[in-house]
């Protein structure tokens, strides 16, 4: 094939672009925040094995591979993938956003109770579990799915293939958009995904109660499993059947059933009906919108792989493939653009039995340098850092103080510090803010910030308390870079939240215990949240603890989490042993209802 991605025929949209923007990004620009399931003597003999630029030794098992789950926008994930990753992952399945323009929510259980829940609707206290961002329209949707798929295809090995996952809305679209990339001929199969939900609509003679998986090879050194197809194939089946007169019959059971023309016995008569087999798969449910059964995404990952293969799923969601993934014994590399669907997936691998070690990493000081440049570029360094605070003043409602270094707004009596986009807000940050309000003879300092210190907001209370000043630190929302957003008027700052914790120490060890969680904008909360709250540990869905925390990733040595199933939360962690004296660092992280997460530092003395 042709490997080049204009041709001549293919689907045409408004504003289509063909040549895809290159971000170029460095593989070192995913960052490494967290470890699950691995020792931190394993981590540390290992961790360079991640940096390794050769390929062949990233890639290499034996070499301390970790399976990856990745926060952030899959364009500028994928861009830095390239560098290690082209031509090495052996199968990707997609299940993208399917053009609906709308935002979904999804719903949690609050509190211990099984029967308690609550829908979350957008909310200014969270990211939306799954947000259509890509902009007005369908032809904004189809240049997304365009620019990604180049890159999926790019990332393919030669034996390589991808699954994409679409329903009736965009099926024809995405069909001729994977022709144009990956070549016509290289269509295996287009699948078809019955599923029981809802009824038949009362305007229609049939449901659309079906989606469509296009299967795209990258080449002919692509080949189907086809013991594992045989296996499949040889399980009963729910049929749907359509009779000569085009009456719609469903959930029949058929053993041996193939697409096409068979004779079924019905009420002693012979019927002639055409059959489209479906597997009767079971669903387990984690309450996250597109959600698809494990079953499903089983029969897909062993007819297209083998195990050891690495596999790809980019819009990830609740984690599906990166779990089912996991129990086949494939290498898996998932991602998405929402935190609450990253804290859904890292709670989902905790839950399979054996799981290996994993890391959650994230891209978001590189994604929001570039949009930053993008945004505001082309022009000088001091005007694009000027238009970049003066943007984030408007959205704060604030008016510009360009006479400081360190104070660049006033919202009423409140002087107003923004964060770089591409560093944490340290201590020297609100130290120097500090000295700047107190020299400006002001009482009030709000710092809006992306990111922050490990562990600032305690040492920072006692900083503001001692120069007499209200202090206030503010998270710039993700939702900042969304346009659609912005245009909306759909961003709002909002406050840290803050732990209180008591260490404890007896003879069979330390144990820290969770003494207090506080969300300070609760005026922020829907009050249909608000009410079912009994307790203040309710807001907390997850916890974890770094026992010996070194200033680089949190290594994940204890947790404790909410299931559907297990509603109480451990208030207290397992006691744990220091091998040598000395003075230790722990840090506990939060993750609450909403699935913005909170960290706290502790000394611990074993002496």
């Amino acid at each position: 094939m042709d490997n080049t991605y204009d041709l001549p025929l293919g689907l045409y949209w408004k504003n289509k672009r063909t040549q895809v923007d290159r971000i170029v990004l460095p593989f070192q620009s995913l960052e490494i925040i967290e470890t699950i399931n691995e020792s931190r003597a394993t981590r540390e003999k290992e961790k360079d094995s991640f940096f390794k630029t050769d390929p062949n030794e990233v890639l290499n098992e034996l070499k301390g591979w970790r399976n990856k789950l990745i926060w952030g926008d899959n364009k500028y994930v994928m861009s830095a993938l390239l560098e290690t990753f082209a031509g090495k992952i052996d199968l990707i399945y997609i299940d993208p956003p399917f053009a609906t323009g709308a935002n979904f929510s999804t719903t949690v259980t609050i509190g211990d109770e099984d029967e308690v829940e609550h829908t979350k609707e957008a909310s200014a206290m969270e990211e939306l579990a799954y947000r259509d961002t890509w902009g007005k329209g369908l032809d904004s949707f189809l240049q997304m799915m365009y620019d990604r798929l180049v890159l999926m295809r790019e990332l393919l090995s030669d034996k390589g293939a991808i699954y994409v996952h679409v329903d009736w809305r965009t099926n024809s679209h995405i069909r001729l958009i994977l022709d144009e990339i990956f070549g016509a001929s290289n269509l295996v199969n287009e699948i078809i995904w019955s599923y029981r939900t809802g009824g038949v609509s009362k305007t229609e003679s049939l449901p659309k109660k079906h989606d469509y998986i296009l299967l795209f090879k990258k080449s002919n050194k692509f080949k189907v499993n086809n013991k594992k197809e045989r296996q499949y194939l040889e399980k009963p089946f729910m049929g749907s059947l359509i009779d000569k007169s085009g009456k719609y019959y469903v959930d029949t059971i058929l053993r041996d059933v193939f697409e096409g023309l068979i004779n079924v016995v019905d009420n002693n008569t012979i019927k002639e009906y055409n059959v489209r087999p479906v597997l009767n798969l079971a669903s387990e449910r984690l309450d996250y919108p597109t959600q698809k059964p494990e079953g499903l995404i089983s029969l897909l990952i062993e007819i297209a792989s083998n195990k050891g293969d690495l596999v790809a799923d980019f819009f990830c969601g609740s984690g599906t493939t990166a779990a089912v993934a996991e129990k086949l014994g494939r290498r898996w590399i998932v991602t998405d653009i929402g935190r609450f669907g990253i804290h859904t997936t890292r709670k989902r691998m905790l839950e399979v039995e054996g799981c290996k070690p994993f890391e959650i990493l994230n891209i978001g000081k590189y994604e929001r340098q570039y949009w930053q440049s993008f945004t505001f570029g082309k022009k000088t360094k001091e005007q694009t850092l000027a238009e970049y605070t003066q943007f984030i003043l408007q959205l704060y409602k604030a008016d510009a103080l360009p006479c400081s270094a360190f104070i660049h707004g006033k919202r009423g009596n409140k002087l107003v510090h923004i964060g770089s986009v591409d560093a944490p807000v340290t201590l020297g940050d609100v130290q120097q803010a500090l000295q700047e309000t107190l020299r400006m003879k002001q009482k009030e300092l709000v710092i809006l910030g992306w990111d922050w210190e490990m562990g600032l907001h305690d040492v920072v209370e006692n900083e503001a308390e001692k120069a007499g000043v209200k202090l206030s630190l503010l998270n710039i929302p993700r939702e900042v870079m969304d346009r659609r957003a912005v245009e909306t008027g759909d961003v709002q700052f909002f406050e840290l939240a803050y732990l209180e914790t008591e260490l404890k120490k007896t003879k069979y060890g330390f144990a820290i215990e969770l003494k207090d969680f506080v969300i300070p904008n609760l005026d922020l909360i829907p009050n249909e949240v608000k009410k079912l709250i009994k307790k203040w540990s309710d807001y907390i869905d997850y916890w974890s603890v770094d026992w010996d925390y070194e200033d680089d990733t949190f290594h994940n040595m204890w947790q404790s989490y909410r299931t559907k199933k297990e509603r109480n939360l451990k208030l207290t962690t397992d006691y744990h042993e220091y091998s040598q004296k000395g003075v230790y660092k722990a840090m506990v992280k939060v993750i609450d209802i909403f699935g913005n997460d909170t960290t706290h530092i502790l000394e611990v003395t074993n002496e």
